[in-house]
């Protein structure tokens, strides 16, 4: 009996720690947790969603726009607004009712439609913005939403219990694209200045193209650990995308 009793406990033993390894070895599974007509919200990590939007151009149609959404402790960050006041009023309800987040803040990462064409909705619920100072210039110069707080090289802004980063490496997409990293889970969002695989390389009206590629190579070195990237536009992935990103704008054609 008492054999029998041991087993037992070493089987149920065994069960547990196998349980346990799997869920700390399982890769959490991506799930939209909200959808309308004008923006798509998808849980891509424990505490991080993207956010898609969409942005009607001349060149390239209708085209699909990302953000990124950081949280910890009912509070959150945002990474571009949607790309009109419609559907960032939308996402903004979205957390304030829904998931009763306290938006600390949201971060246009260039001066463009699809990262601050919201903006004026997040003004409205005064919801704190904070920009690199040549978007701030910029937005100012096209007459566009202009963010309120301004940093000069890189920016550090608690989300609860965690922090996030942005941080101007050099010019690319635009001469002031940033890039943000919240490293509780190794999550960056490149913005427009990562492409998605097999990309093509896109709007180049305001891009430095000679500077690209050596600017997303101090991306890839100074957060080595990351493990999503968050292109502006298309498929997130891994930091395949920065070596993508590297390789296509080292072909000068």
């Amino acid at each position: 009996m008492k054999v029998i009793i041991r087993t037992s406990l070493i089987l149920l033993f065994s069960l547990v720690l196998f349980n346990c390894k799997a869920q700390k070895n399982g890769r959490f599974k991506p799930k939209v947790v909200y959808k309308s007509d004008d923006l798509v919200i998808t849980q891509i990590s424990k505490n991080s969603f993207e956010h898609i939007s969409y942005l009607q151009t001349q060149d390239f149609g209708n085209v699909p726009c990302n953000g990124l959404i950081v949280s910890n402790s009912n509070e959150a960050i945002i990474f571009d607004t949607p790309t009109n006041d419609k559907s960032s009023e939308e996402l903004i309800r979205w957390l304030r009712d829904t998931l009763h987040y306290k938006i600390n803040a949201v971060i246009p990462t260039h001066f463009h439609d699809d990262c601050l064409g919201g903006l004026k909705a997040f003004q409205k619920y005064n919801i704190p913005s904070y920009a690199y100072f040549k978007t701030i210039a910029f937005a100012r110069d096209h007459n566009f939403a202009i963010p309120q707080n301004s940093f000069n090289d890189s920016l550090i802004l608690k989300v609860g219990n965690e922090t996030i980063i942005a941080k101007f490496f050099g010019e690319g997409h635009t001469r002031d694209n940033v890039v943000g990293y919240f490293p509780g889970e190794h999550i960056m969002f490149g913005g427009c200045l990562i492409k998605e695989l097999q990309a093509n390389k896109g709007y180049l009206g305001d891009a430095n193209v000679d500077a690209w590629s050596d600017t997303v190579e101090k991306v890839k070195q100074e957060f080595p650990d990351v493990k999503i990237v968050i292109p502006g536009h298309g498929e997130y992935g891994n930091k395949k995308l920065l070596d993508y990103t590297i390789n296509l704008f080292k072909t000068r054609k």
